[in-house]
């Protein structure tokens, strides 16, 4: 997060790549049907290049710049938001910037920075789209629906979020509806989705099953072919599709062939999809011509692995693979040869390309593929930056606000200003009234993040860090979050403990407590009481520590002598 440069998009940021349809990119759907042509579909589009997290930003020009400008301003196309304040920049800055936001929402699959780094989908432009700060964090996780308009809780005109109407939402509490503009593309990003993941197993299954064939509840595939059928594809969407092809090398086919969704969840069920059989000469249909593999910014001495998504059509011998320029050196492709076999299938080949830069400066080189048979060869850009190790302030932690009995916001003092960020990380410690622990990583792009998972009975801790080019800075401090702030919560029983030399802890309380939980000072459960009587005394090792009950949620921090 760069504090002091918003990066406002001028008019000499790229436009985007002109990419069409490849020959033969569809020709293995023909005849079929059903479960069959999902399960094809998603042979032809899950295998793509593997795109920096960071470096989704540096695509946005391509993938969603605005037609219009204001004031010479290349805008970014905010679906979420007609703020235009918003619209105008380039990176986020603060509550009314611009977010990296999962459409699909990642905690439907996996949780923290794992759902982001060690799924396909984290990194899928396909569907995360430029978003309003506000509107991102009002959205949350909610599956999308037709909010009722007495239950209205956020909206800013073009993002509604809200209680939804009788019999959608599958068991959410709220539901997110797009405005008119864009129900259709939002509905066919979710068509894509269910099919490019179809093996998933989704944690949270408000719209999505966990089935390859239909992948999605009744009511959910109701929602999206309403959106689909009254709201076509708009040139919006086609000159996306065409911009992520040319990006990561596979395409949207419900943005190609909106009937496509009628094959498999609508009205032509059952019958055999046609395409015209490919016949012509050898092609590579991944990468295309002229695109760019960007590392984005890597600290002097570390690595940045990218996957580039290689798939031909009839290729008739193996593809070979060059990198030169003056940078070559840095760059390095893990095959300098890939059999036609690899790549002609229909989920065709990942060549790992990795950049480690060894000086700081701004680096690139030109890969080439060619032989196999094709005509030629198709060049991609290769490019990075490379920045000094980075120095990273150790952060405040703020006490949770908005507690209740189920969730909480974290809060924390944001980086200096002239200190740049990626994004600040959240480590979070659930103690269960049981004993049990379990630790959660999760990232936040503002200097706040809202919970609402916390069970009855659990006690709640979090320490904050920044982020920056795979660096992380000193954790803060630890906060702890109960429930003895909700509103729920009304009195503490009594209770008082007294330390004695010899790392002794004496309790006093008028009546019996149980869940006595002590936590040190890192957060970390260091005894459960089940059950305490006043006059029980325990033996602590030296150190500072925090002591709650089930009757006494107010913390009493003692310190062990």
């Amino acid at each position: 997060m760069d504090k002091n440069h918003l990066a406002i998009m001028l008019l000499t940021v790229a436009m985007p790549l002109a990419a069409e349809i490849p020959a033969g990119y569809y020709s293995s759907l023909d005849g079929l049907r059903d479960q069959s042509l999902k399960d094809q579909l998603c042979d032809i589009i899950h295998s793509h290049t593997r795109l920096n997290y960071n470096s989704l930003w540096d695509y946005y020009p391509e993938t969603d710049a605005y037609p219009e400008r204001v004031n010479g301003r290349l805008l970014v196309w905010d679906m979420y938001s007609d703020n235009w304040d918003s619209r105008q920049y380039y990176y986020y800055g603060g509550t009314r910037g611009l977010n990296r936001e999962h459409s699909v929402p990642k905690s439907w699959w996996g949780s923290g920075n794992d759902a982001i780094y060690n799924f396909p989908a984290g990194t899928d432009i396909m569907h995360i789209l430029p978003s309003d700060g506000d509107a991102n964090m009002a959205k949350s996780n909610y599956p999308l629906g037709e909010v009722d308009n007495s239950g209205i809780t956020f909206t800013n005109g073009t993002t509604t979020v809200g209680l939804p109407v009788g019999g959608q939402g599958g068991g959410s509490s709220r539901v997110f509806e797009p405005d008119d503009e864009y129900k259709g593309d939002f509905a066919r990003i979710y068509f894509y989705m269910v099919t490019c993941y179809q093996d998933y197993t989704w944690r949270y299954n408000y719209m999505f099953s966990n089935s390859t064939y239909l992948s999605m509840r009744d009511w959910a595939i109701d929602l999206l072919l309403d959106w689909s059928r009254n709201d076509p594809v708009s040139q919006k969407e086609l000159d996306r599709n065409d911009a992520v092809y040319s990006i990561q090398g596979n395409r949207n086919p419900f943005v190609d062939d909106p009937e496509l969704v009628e094959y498999i969840w609508g009205d032509r069920q059952g019958e055999p999809y046609s395409v015209e059989h490919y016949e012509g000469d050898p092609v590579l249909i991944s990468p295309v011509q002229d695109s760019e593999l960007n590392f984005g910014e890597v600290a002097v001495g570390a690595s940045q692995n990218v996957d580039l998504y290689i798939k031909g059509e009839g290729l008739t011998g193996n593809l070979s693979v060059a990198i030169y320029g003056d940078n070559r050196s840095l760059f390095k492709a893990a095959a300098t040869s890939i059999p036609a076999t690899n790549a002609n299938r229909a989920s065709g080949f990942q060549l790992r390309i990795t950049y480690s830069p060894t000086s700081v400066g701004e680096h690139s080189a030109r890969l080439s593929v060619y032989d196999g048979g094709i005509t030629g060869s198709v060049g991609v850009s290769l490019t990075g930056s490379c920045l000094p190790v980075p120095t990273l302030s150790k952060l405040t932690a703020r006490q949770a606000t908005n507690v209740t009995a189920t969730s909480y916001r974290a809060n924390w003092d944001a980086a200096p200003a002239d200190e740049t960020i990626d994004y600040y990380v959240v480590t979070r410690t659930i103690y269960g009234s049981d004993g049990s622990s379990s630790t959660t990583m999760e990232q936040s792009e503002e200097n706040y993040l809202d919970f609402d998972d916390m069970q009855p009975g659990e006690t709640h801790t979090y320490y904050v860090q920044s982020s920056r080019l795979g660096y992380l800075s000193e954790p803060s401090n630890t906060i702890n979050v109960g429930t003895s702030s909700a509103a729920t919560v009304t009195y503490n029983s009594p209770l008082a403990v007294t330390t004695y030399e010899g790392r002794l802890v004496r309790f006093t309380c008028n009546e019996p407590h149980t869940g006595c939980r002590i936590h040190d000072i890192s957060g970390r459960l260091v005894e459960l009481l089940p059950t305490l009587e006043s006059g029980t005394t325990i033996t602590l090792p030296y150190g500072a520590y925090i002591i709650t009950t089930d009757q006494h949620r107010t913390p009493i921090k003692i310190l062990v002598r």
